[in-house]
């Protein structure tokens, strides 16, 4: 089996015009508003949504309520002289609002590069399965990691502006846990929110053809343990053609935690790479979802390459 290839937006020119919502967490302001000197800087227009440094009034862990927070991310999808919609920050919230979006006029609207990970796995699962758009993996405009770290803006830069000189995704650290070579279409994000997602109605019925990538942060090995066991007994990972592995912060000595990926995802007998380099690490590197990829996992490649740019 073979997932669809979402369609691919169109890549960044100088002065688009970008708009910056928050559909989960709170964004602190000082923070925000480095991240925005840093799109300018690469002569970026970026304009925040009108709810961005909302605080829900009894949930403070909210940016807003869900509706402010729907409306936002509807407003900035739908408005035709936006290039692209970058989240300011994760958290939790996600799951909250996206059902209240109005999912016909996000088809009707042209597609746009669209941004974020962690939390926002959940809306990159709605946008590749209600909408059929690629989505791409990466850093959000008020975290840390893009504030501080080179690698992380040029790559999100790249992908964004040049996404043909970025079509092959790793860095040093990343190594074959289990070797071989698979081609499938590239999903994935944050491996408690795909977990979450399982039984609703709008999810991906299967990771099957495709490419995963999967990282969390602060899971104790015994979560992770679940998680990825309840992945496995659904059958949602039955017919994946590759594992990709970013960066599992927070979730105990990683010599636990790669024996535990070993031991609940190498029976599945596909390539898996490990430590590519994207999620919750020091490095976040922008990957596209949706596009088609190849996976190599050998003693002397580990990388991960698009068959296209990700952006068109």
């Amino acid at each position: 089996m073979t997932l669809p290839s979402p369609v691919r937006p169109p890549r960044l020119r100088p002065g688009a015009k970008v708009a910056v919502v928050a559909p989960s967490g709170p964004v602190p302001a000082d923070r925000l508003e480095a991240g925005l000197d840093l799109l300018r800087g690469w002569g970026l227009d970026p304009v925040v949504a009108p709810h961005v440094l909302d605080r829900h009034r009894e949930f403070d862990y909210l940016a807003g309520t869900d509706e402010a927070r729907a409306r936002d991310l509807q407003d900035a999808w739908c408005d035709p002289t936006v290039a692209a919609v970058l989240c300011a920050r994760g958290g939790y919230g996600v799951q909250r609002m996206v059902d209240l979006l109005d999912w016909d006029a996000v088809r009707a609207a042209a597609p746009k590069p669209f941004v974020g990970y962690s939390d926002i796995t959940a809306l990159h699962e709605a946008f590749a399965v209600r909408a059929g758009v690629a989505t791409l993996h990466g850093p959000m405009v008020a975290a840390l990691t893009f504030l501080k770290d080179p690698a992380t803006q040029e790559s999100l830069r790249a992908t964004l502006f040049e996404p043909d000189t970025v079509r092959t995704v790793g860095q040093a650290t990343a190594r074959a846990l289990v070797p071989g070579r698979a081609h499938g279409i590239t999903l994935g994000g944050c491996v408690s929110l795909l977990a979450a997602d399982l039984g609703t109605p709008h999810a991906r019925p299967s990771a099957a053809g495709g490419l995963l990538l999967i990282e969390d942060i602060e899971e104790e090995p015994y979560r992770l343990d679940r998680i990825l066991t309840q992945l496995l007994r659904s059958g949602w990972l039955d017919g994946v053609a590759g594992i990709v592995l970013g960066s599992w912060a927070g979730c105990g000595p990683y010599e636990t935690v790669r024996a535990l990926l070993l031991d609940r995802l190498g029976g599945l007998g596909v390539p898996i790479v490990e430590e590519l380099g994207f999620g919750h690490g020091p490095t976040n590197l922008t990957v596209p979802l949706g596009v088609p990829a190849v996976l190599e996992a050998s003693t002397d490649v580990a990388t991960l390459t698009m068959d296209v740019p990700a952006l068109s």
